[in-house]
């Protein structure tokens, strides 16, 4: 079993910047891959980021790349998604989900573990 935890959620205005951190516990960290989700109201949950077990893959959905970067320290056992130049359309519940099967994996149903969600919200 795993418990993922997200904190770093927040109200910011467009332009602006947030880290989102993602805690893990129960099992080795270095062993799973880590991915990065959202949800607006409405809407269905979709990929944002991923990284592989040893964080040399990682990868973006096309609307956030070039603005958030993914990372990991498995000494730490954390994973983040640091998110620059906010927009409004980022607006979301973003999760962080676990993947002991695979590498990286970029859909959701392929994830095994998911946080609670942390709300992000961006002002125009």
């Amino acid at each position: 079993q795993v418990q993922l935890v997200e904190s770093g959620g927040g109200l910011v205005q467009a332009g602006g910047s947030l880290r989102l951190s993602c805690a893990a516990s129960g099992r080795t960290f270095s062993r799973y891959a880590m991915g990065w989700f959202r949800q607006a109201p409405g809407k269905e949950r979709e990929f944002v980021a991923a990284i592989s077990r040893n964080g040399g893959y990682k990868y973006y959905t096309d609307s956030v790349k070039g603005r958030f970067t993914i990372s990991r320290d498995n000494a730490k056992n954390t994973a983040a998604l640091q998110m620059n130049s906010l927009r409004p359309e980022d607006t979301a519940v973003y999760y962080c989900a676990a993947d002991f099967t695979r590498d990286v994996a970029t859909t959701a149903s392929l994830y095994d573990y998911w946080g609670q969600g942390t709300q992000v919200t961006v002002s125009s």
